[in-house]
Formats: C-alpha cells, sequence, structure tokens
C-alpha cells in the first residue's frame, strides 16, 4: 500500500476512481517528435466500462499503456496525471507502479499469443502471476490458477493447466490472458482489442466472459477496440480518439443516437447495420489517419473530412478546435461545425436523423 510520504500519494474526495487530466505522451525520433497522446482526459467509476475507439494510429493503445506504467520514461515525455484511487501514476516510482500492476491495475493484451511466454506452461506463468501478490504456496496457488481458468470457461482446467500456449486455441489463449489479468482480482482491467482475430462467436464468448467478471470482482473496465459493434455490447461511455487527441466523449446511448464529430459518423458508416439493404455499400473514411509526426494544421481531421467547406473564413484549416459541450453537458465534441449542420452531416452520413435509439 502507498504511505502519505510517498510524493505520488494525495489525499482526494469526490473523485472517479480512474482520473486521466491532460495526459501527453511524446516520442522523440530521427524523423522528428511522435506526439502519440495529446492532452487526453477522461474518467471513470468501478463497475463501469469505458470503451477507447479509433483507428490504429490514434493514440488508443499508448494511451493504455501509460496508465499501466509501461512506457519507459528515459524514451518518452510523458506529462499530465493518471489517478488510479488516491495515486498519481505519473509521478509515482517505478516500484510503486510495479506494485499496483497485476494487483490493483491489470491488462488484457492484443496477441495473447506473444503476450504468454511460449517457454512455459499456463500453470507456471499463472502461479508467478499470483505468488508475486499473494504470499501462498505454489500448490495453492496452483489452486487458484485451475479455479480462474475454470471461471473463464476453459474446460478440463486441472489438465489445460499445464498445457504450453501454442497448444491453445486463440479463444483459449485469450481467456488464459484474461485469468491472467484476474486472478489477483483487481480493480482496473484494460483490454487492449481483446476479440482481435476471433471468429464472431469467440468475440461474444470473451464479451461476455468480461462482462460477467466484472459484476464478480466490481472493477472498472476499459476497452481499446476499433470496432463500434464491440462498443455498443459493453460500454457506458465512449471516448473516441483521433491523431493523439479526443475528438467526442458522450455516454452510449447518447453516442450512437446523436453522434457529433465527423469521424465518429465516419466509423458509425463503416459498421454494417441490420437495416441497410443487400445493394447498399458501406461507406469508409476517405483517406488515412494523419502522421503523428507532422499533424495538419487545424483541426486534424479536416483532411479527411467532407464537411469541412461549411465551416465559414477557412477555420478548420487554420485553428484546432477545442473539446467543448455539445450538445449536454455530458457530450463533448472537437468541431467547428454547428449544432444544425452536426445534425445534418449525421443525416447525409448516416442515412438517418438522429433519434433516440441506441444502436446505428
Amino acid at each position: 500500500m502507498t504511505t502519505m510520504t510517498d510524493p505520488a500519494a494525495t489525499p482526494r474526495t469526490g473523485h472517479a476512481y480512474l482520473d486521466v487530466i491532460d495526459l501527453s505522451v511524446a516520442f522523440p525520433t530521427e524523423d522528428g517528435t511522435v506526439q502519440a497522446v495529446n492532452k487526453v482526459s477522461f474518467s471513470l467509476e468501478r463497475d463501469k466500462t469505458l470503451a477507447i475507439v479509433g483507428e490504429s494510429g490514434s493514440g488508443k493503445s499508448v494511451t493504455s499503456q501509460a496508465i499501466m506504467g509501461l512506457i519507459n520514461r528515459k524514451a518518452a515525455s510523458i506529462s499530465g496525471q493518471v489517478w488510479l484511487d488516491d495515486v498519481d501514476l505519473i509521478t509515482a516510482s517505478d516500484d510503486e507502479i510495479r506494485r499496483r500492476r497485476g494487483d490493483q491495475m491489470a491488462m488484457i493484451f492484443q496477441d495473447p499469443l506473444s503476450s504468454l511466454h511460449p517457454y512455459y506452461s499456463v500453470s507456471k506463468q499463472l502461479v508467478e502471476a499470483i505468488r508475486v501478490h499473494q504470499d501462498v504456496s505454489k500448490s495453492d496457488a496452483r489452486r487458484q490458477a485451475i479455479e480462474m481458468l475454470d471461471r473463464v470457461g476453459i474446460p478440463a482446467p486441472d489438465k489445460r493447466v499445464d498445457d504450453f500456449p501454442h497448444q491453445l486455441s486463440g479463444g483459449m489463449r485469450q481467456r488464459v490472458m484474461i485469468a491472467m489479468a484476474l486472478v489477483n482480482s483487481p480493480d482496473l482491467l484494460i483490454a487492449d482489442e481483446p476479440t482481435t482475430a476471433l471468429d464472431v462467436t469467440v468475440q461474444a464468448q470473451i464479451l461476455e466472459l468480461i462482462k460477467d467478471l466484472q459484476r464478480e470482482f466490481h472493477t472498472a473496465v476499459v476497452i481499446i477496440t476499433h470496432d463500434l459493434g464491440v462498443v455498443a455490447e459493453v460500454a457506458d461511455e465512449v471516448v473516441v480518439m483521433y491523431g493523439g487527441q479526443v475528438v467526442e466523449r458522450a455516454g452510449i446511448d447518447e453516442l450512437y443516437a446523436a453522434p457529433q464529430m465527423p469521424y465518429t459518423l465516419g466509423l458509425l458508416a463503416s459498421v454494417p447495420r441490420m437495416d441497410r439493404t443487400g445493394n447498399e455499400r458501406l461507406e469508409p473514411i476517405p483517406g488515412a489517419p494523419p502522421s503523428l509526426i507532422n499533424l495538419p494544421a487545424g483541426c486534424v481531421f479536416r483532411p479527411r473530412c467532407t464537411f469541412h467547406d461549411q465551416v465559414p473564413d477557412d477555420r478548420c484549416h487554420r485553428e484546432r478546435p477545442d473539446l467543448l459541450a455539445a450538445p449536454t453537458p455530458e457530450h463533448m465534441v472537437r468541431c467547428f461545425l454547428s449544432a444544425e449542420q452536426r445534425i445534418e452531416a449525421a443525416a447525409v452520413r448516416l442515412g438517418r436523423r438522429p433519434t433516440g435509439e441506441a444502436q446505428p
């Protein structure tokens, strides 16, 4: 536990369990500085799920790695605050972060095959994770490992516990990763693309498993994904990132019913929908994400936005929009379009007027 002499610990009241405040991460390279994350802010309560959505290169994974203390501070410039309960993880010592990682916070990585050690059995890896944070014998740790594998739905866990990662299917390996992340009952779980490369049936099982275990352990969950279909199943709130910035933040129902940012509209338009006819094509976002070394002037999404010419005085080319409340204090958007223009943009991009329905 953190003592009050730790400079990262400060008594705080009336705060969310996880508070990310103006988090920025930059990597110096020979070609220039990569501004991977730029003043990102959000908060999360226990028992709630936050989804961070965006294309590859938007800053999602770097944000999660910064929260977990997995970025080498000697190789990157990190600023802002990341409060986990009463501890600022940005100013905490490496030893303090290591003590909390795996115990108070844990992460499910995108590729379980590369995240699990190929030379060690599932049993050895789980037992080690348990004994790092718990004063128990190897036999007790093995019993806990088998119980957790059973909880995450692995058949014959007393036998599969001695398998090596390559002997397991993709879905099984992902379940082992979830078991490893949850074996010490962390208060915060970050899942980075937890259903990537899994078939649809296994995806649904993994998402349902995360929800079930969240209810059991009262965990705060952050889901990192590019798939808005996944978001609709699990999230309470959504943060949309582009070019290292938060461009929209809202509750799940409000985001799907009344999306505001043209980038969010593009992501929603790319999701297959049951109400489309067989002849309708999905509409991809034109162009490619920007280089984080050389971001465009003005709005970072402007080169790909089909609505920027509706903003007078060439403002999208000259100024960076702030993240402001629109249309409600709980719904934040970074866009110069007026409220009426954003409604019309949603009608054009999604083929409907925003209504109260919660799914695209």
